[in-house]
């Protein structure tokens, strides 16, 4: 019984504390709710191959999937704590004194933490401290007569206190989920954007880009089917009215820009595929889009950089910091400082207002989001995040393919049966697809039209299908004449290698 009644202590006791640092979070900071920078923390921890599976696992959902992790080991963790509570009073409050700091602690190891950021945690502490303090004293049990076995001192009182306790829980949750929505700054800034027309608005597209083939994926990924990757448990919320983006380190003449000086240097129109590195061998994390920004090399030549600096460090609003070579963005490829995507402002979610942008890189070097600071630098001097992690320094993009129809275990009859996918090799282009049925000889593809080489490009191979279970292969080859690797490789450190092959049943 009294492991049970330490349940209901702990797990309320926490639920409350947790209720409250939301609500207050929603209102002070939303990235200081504690769940979120203990959630930080766990990514900043987690070892490679953790990140890797949960990013093969989860996609997309890798952030929830986290949050939920987090929840959970904080409602074990609860129990014990609530059981601690009942046999001493001082031994709980010891423990949720401990969570607290441990709150605190990862609130401020945030990049952008502010003292007052540490005030959702200790509201929560304290009203939790005083709920957990109200569930004893309700939980108090007699020694029945004659039995010698414990029960509740009164029944009634307990179950409305944990009733109370548990609405509190609920409603402090939901209220701060509404303040939070209502409070999102993010939006309302986005909603006011007026894009200015470009003064070079990307050339028209051939008539011959896509395969028109059902299955494959559309040349331009529209905003809501983009991939996302990265570490932001919560999409963070820019204000353009306070919003600045900096430029300084190794440069003569830094500068500052509001989003409305950025705009009127005038914006261009182009069309880039972009690609992530932790992107498996046929993998979803690649996407085309049109995408309008302020050239940034300009911006770069105008500051003045210093001689012997080959990095610039962009760091991201909520912290993150990426590090991209600056020959990449001096060489005349179109490095940009995007504004919208596919002809609206970005999305929250994918970076607003402005993000980076460099052909030919992966995104963890070349496409910092919420930007908000550049520092030129040298490598040398200075790892950004991925690179202390193990990743490598300079990532270029290595040329692969995927197979998009048929899909993977599809049944098909057996005659003409029609395959295809994209490849893409930013910064050379693709100049060949080749197939292969089996173990039989590799047969070239039929190629779409490929405008320019920081685009992916759709191939179609006709297929006259015979009965059996038949793997397909591709590869592709790039400007350079090198054709893609048979040798499998995982994303880490500088991204994947090796064919992508499928399985198909013909009837």
């Amino acid at each position: 019984m009294t492991a049970a009644r330490g349940l209901v202590v702990g797990v309320l006791t926490a639920g409350v504390a947790l209720g409250v640092a939301h609500l207050v979070a929603a209102l002070v900071n939303p990235a200081a709710d504690p769940v979120l920078a203990v959630g930080s923390v766990a990514v900043d921890l987690v070892p490679q191959p953790v990140k890797a599976f949960a990013i093969r696992t989860f996609g997309a959902n890798d952030k929830i999937a986290l949050l939920a992790g987090v929840y959970t080991v904080l409602a074990l963790s609860a129990v014990p704590l609530g059981v601690a509570a009942l046999r001493r009073r001082r031994y709980g409050l010891a423990g949720l004194a401990a969570f607290a700091a441990a709150g605190v602690a990862a609130v401020l190891s945030r990049p952008t933490a502010a003292p007052l950021d540490v005030l959702p945690v200790l509201v929560g502490t304290g009203v939790g401290t005083a709920v957990m303090l109200v569930l004893v004293r309700a939980a108090r049990t007699v020694v029945v007569p004659g039995s010698g076995r414990p029960r509740l001192l009164n029944r009634r009182q307990f179950l409305v206190t944990t009733a109370g306790a548990a609405l509190t829980a609920g409603a402090t949750a939901t209220i701060g989920q509404t303040v939070g929505r209502r409070s999102a700054v993010g939006a309302r800034s986005r909603a006011a954007v007026r894009l200015p027309s470009p003064v070079q608005p990307a050339p028209p597209l051939p008539g011959g880009v896509s395969a028109g083939v059902d299955g494959v994926s559309a040349f331009h990924t529209p905003n809501r089917d983009f991939y996302r990757v990265d570490t932001a448990l919560t999409v963070p919320q820019v204000d353009l009215e306070t919003w600045r983006l900096s430029l300084d380190g190794a440069v003569d003449r830094p500068r500052t820009w509001t989003f409305d000086d950025l705009l009127a240097r005038g914006v261009v129109e182009r069309d880039i595929t972009l690609n992530c590195v932790s992107n498996e061998v046929g993998g979803p994390y690649v996407g085309t889009a049109r995408w309008t920004g302020i050239p940034l090399a300009p911006l770069l030549r105008e500051a003045g950089i210093r001689a012997g600096q080959n990095q610039l460090v962009s760091r991201s609003v909520e912290g993150m910091t990426i590090g991209t070579p600056l020959e990449a963005i001096l060489d005349g490829r179109d490095a940009l400082l995007a504004v919208a995507m596919n002809g609206e402002p970005l999305p929250l979610e994918h970076g607003f207002p402005v993000r980076m942008l460099v052909p030919g890189l992966y995104g963890y070097v070349g496409a910092c989001k919420w930007l908000t600071s550049m520092r030129v630098t040298t490598f040398d001097a200075f790892d950004p995040y991925w690179v202390q992690r193990g990743w490598a320094a300079e990532a270029p993009v290595k040329t692969a393919s995927r197979i998009d129809t048929p899909k993977p275990f599809a049944k098909r009859r057996a005659g003409p049966v029609t395959i295809a996918g994209v490849a893409w090799a930013q910064r050379r282009g693709i100049t060949a697809v080749e197939v292969q049925i089996d173990d039989g000889p590799w047969r070239q593809a039929r190629l779409a039209d490929g405008p320019s080489p920081d685009l992916w490009r759709q191939w179609t191979y006709r297929w006259d299908a015979t009965s059996g279970s038949h793997t397909l292969r591709v590869r592709a080859t790039d400007a350079t004449g090198a054709t893609q690797t048979d040798e499998r490789a995982t994303p880490f450190p500088d991204g994947a290698t090796g064919w992508h092959s499928t399985t198909v049943t013909i009837t």
